[in-house]
């Protein structure tokens, strides 16, 4: 089987996660104008329409590293390593937007987004002998991660 072009390898990667992403937020979306307005939270709680171009811009950074790691790795089992951390890291972002908006839960939430500051720290580290820049379009994400890691704490605290 031929493996597809690095242009298909990009539009994949960007699109996919774009769109995965975005699927999440149909739960979001819901739960903000009801639930999510009744919570107590901090005072640096960004305005809600803050949100939805925040995270298409690092959804659109993860998808361009990803592709840049499937597209540029040479070594196929330290690339499929990689992808996989970027696959398990993804997961466990869509996972937070169901748990803490679907199941209103910000307990359970903050559990996830602790491990998901971990499997980002991971996916950095295994994308970053295969494509440095790569790397370093995740530190944005890792940033704006860490910072609603904050938020969710302070709402289980405020709550």
């Amino acid at each position: 089987m031929r493996s597809p072009s690095p242009l298909v390898r990009y539009l994949l990667c960007i699109f996919g996660t774009v769109l995965l992403g975005s699927l999440s937020g149909l739960v979001t979306v819901q739960a903000i104008e009801t639930w999510y307005n009744t919570l107590n939270k901090p005072w640096f709680n960004p305005p809600n329409w803050v949100f939805g171009p925040v995270w298409t811009v690092l959804y659109i950074l993860m998808g361009t590293a990803a592709a840049m790691v499937w597209t540029n790795g040479h070594d196929r089992l330290q690339q499929r390593k990689a992808l996989w951390y970027y696959a398990f890291q993804f997961g466990l972002n869509l996972a937070w937007s169901l748990v803490f908006f679907g199941l209103r839960s910000p307990v359970g939430a903050l559990v996830i987004i602790v491990l998901l500051l971990f499997a980002i720290g991971l996916c950095i580290r295994a994308f970053r002998p295969i494509d440095v820049r790569a790397a370093w379009l995740l530190y944005p994400y890792l940033a704006w991660v860490s910072f609603a890691t904050v938020l969710n704490a302070a709402i289980v605290y405020l709550n």
